[in-house]
């Protein structure tokens, strides 16, 4: 970020963003420095909604978008940038339009495609701050991780039924991710919102704390959460802060790894594209949805419904001939199906159908 040069708000921009200008600890400097600056933006959901819709309307110069997903109308509950129009189209695109309708002014950079240790270090480097919108460890630790290797902060949000949590993490050689989750949990105990659920509002509560606190460490204003996880319980609306500090026995980072390898997902299934699974033959072919009920109901491809909660009580249900295609709304529960089927029932007859619904309604 560019900190000590000529004024280059427009009288336009004056207007636009006189109520932030008038703040004394902001003024025009502040709104100088967001101009001049860029934020990556990782997931255009729940927490990415909320989160670039201040950023744009607060005038923050370049947005970077990393999303390869389409809409959903599961997402419509907690998601704001889209509207029912909208299912089935392109996450990354219309958001994008979104945010250029509110602030015409800024500029946006699109990447869909799915984060990964093979380009987000040259994805990563021209952002001055990294917002993590994920919903899963392997990404979270991919991002920390990233971050430490090129020297950028990062604010990170979790939203899990009524409860969130945010930090910044790697600021000014702060503690880390890593600091706070060494190690990754158990899979069985890192639910996601597709399984476990959450209230929608609880992603604009952490979201929007997010969007403030990118704007803090980008204008250089207040106290960063830095060293500090701030945790959110609505039920009670309780807020509270626990101190993280740094963890000695967290190994220096030198290198980008197979994270879904590190934490714990089986990278060696077998897997399928929808396309190939089109081109399978119906007579020799299983098809198992390990989705929740709501979700089939909303819309499925024509599965057996065994939600993974459950499969357990339904294993001779199924067949162990043939091809067995399981899957889920990503591809995340039904490798977990998988793996649990073929390690501690034997079966030998498992794909896992690569993205799940989204990519069969791709």
């Amino acid at each position: 970020m560019e900190e000590n040069s000529k004024k280059t708000l427009t009288h336009q921009e004056l207007l636009r963003y006189d109520r932030q200008i008038k703040i004394p600890e902001f003024g025009i400097e502040g709104q100088e420095k967001l101009k001049k600056s860029s934020v990556l933006i990782i997931g255009c959901g729940g927490l990415g909604s909320p989160v670039s819709m201040y950023l744009a309307a607060a005038g923050v110069g370049t947005l970077g978008l990393v999303e390869n997903d389409q809409i959903d109308q599961s997402n419509l509950q907690r998601q704001i940038l889209y509207s029912e129009s909208d299912i089935g189209e392109s996450k990354i695109v219309k958001a994008a339009d979104r945010l250029k309708s509110l602030n015409k002014n800024i500029k946006i950079k699109k990447y869909s495609e799915r984060l990964s240790s093979k380009n987000a270090l040259e994805i990563f480097k021209d952002f001055d701050v990294i917002i993590d919108g994920t919903d899963n460890f392997p990404t979270r630790y991919l991002v920390n991780d990233t971050c430490v290797l090129l020297g950028k902060p990062f604010v990170s949000g979790a939203i899990y039924r009524f409860e969130g949590q945010i930090s910044v993490y790697n600021y000014q050689g702060g503690v880390t991710y890593r600091d706070l989750f060494p190690s990754p949990p158990e899979k069985e105990m890192a639910p996601n919102c597709a399984t476990a659920g959450v209230l929608g509002m609880i992603a604009g509560i952490v979201g929007t704390i997010q969007a403030t606190e990118a704007i803090k460490v980008l204008t250089g204003i207040g106290e960063i959460l830095s060293g500090k996880l701030l945790l959110i319980d609505a039920l009670s609306m309780n807020f509270r802060k626990v101190a993280i500090t740094k963890n000695p026995e967290v190994q220096e980072i030198t290198e980008l790894i197979d994270y879904e390898e590190f934490c714990g997902f089986d990278t060696s299934l077998a897997s399928i594209t929808y396309a190939e699974f089109r081109r399978l033959s119906p007579e020799k072919t299983q098809l198992i949805d390990v989705r929740e009920k709501s979700e089939f109901e909303v819309e499925n491809i024509g599965g057996l419904l065994l939600p993974l909660s459950e499969i357990e009580e339904h294993i001779p249900k199924i067949k162990r001939d043939g091809t067995v295609v399981v899957h889920c709304q990503s591809g995340m529960r039904s490798q977990r199906a998988i793996e649990l089927l073929r390690d501690k029932y034997g079966f030998q007859n498992l794909v896992n159908l690569e993205g799940g619904m989204n990519a069969a309604k791709g």
